[in-house]
């Protein structure tokens, strides 16, 4: 597969370091459209650092906003209006997309990334956290993309293993379990780059 969505079930899931993961493994280009909140530094910023690829892998963003909060209302406070247009998809292969927060986060006041997903006909990796919650989260992400017609590639874990809670949520949500990468006491690069290849095969990623 050439492109990859990454989304999440929730913010500050783990789902820029599993973005960074996937970069990295993939030597992968990455983008991340929308940016909210730059007081801790850029997503982009942060997958530059853990992913390993050159620079110039890492694009800027369509649009970069002060404020931490969903991009509809980060944007209105900057003073900015969201044009979708300017969020086609750049032409660089392979190519990890990464949203904002869950897949029901507003772009617009009119657009959820759900949406915008459906436009780019990307498949998805969800992202989801193994703590308490996360049955539900997961399985309403999953309608959510179903809804619009988004092809789901698969979830992938963040945290401390819980085998009923990852097969519950494989099997209702009929998705594919693409693995789980552990909370890290070091996080960098090489022990990223570690964890990565030890909890998923790159073969699922094709």
């Amino acid at each position: 597969m050439s492109a990859f969505i990454v989304t999440g079930t929730d913010t500050g899931i783990g789902k820029t370091v599993f973005a960074a993961a996937l970069t990295g493994a993939l030597g992968a280009h990455y983008w991340k459209p929308v940016q909210a909140g730059l007081d801790d530094g850029a997503d982009r910023d942060t997958v530059a650092t853990l992913s390993g690829v050159a620079t110039n892998h890492v694009l800027p963003e369509a649009y970069r906003l002060n404020t931490p909060c969903s991009p509809h209302r980060a944007a209105e406070l900057d003073g900015v209006a969201i044009d979708l247009a300017n969020l086609a998809l750049p032409p660089q292969r392979p190519l990890v997309v990464e949203g904002a927060g869950g897949a029901l986060v507003p772009v617009t006041r009119g657009t959820t990334y759900a949406d915008v997903f459906a436009w780019w006909n990307l498949p998805v990796i969800v992202v989801a956290r193994t703590a308490l919650g996360t049955i539900n989260h997961s399985l309403l992400t999953f309608e959510a993309l179903r809804a619009r017609g988004v092809a789901i590639h698969g979830v992938a874990f963040v945290g401390d293993g819980n085998e009923d809670s990852e097969a519950t949520i494989c099997a209702m949500g009929a998705v594919k379990r693409l693995g789980r990468l552990p909370m890290l006491q070091r996080l960098d690069r090489q022990s990223l780059a570690i964890a990565f290849a030890q909890a998923f095969r790159l073969e699922v990623f094709a």
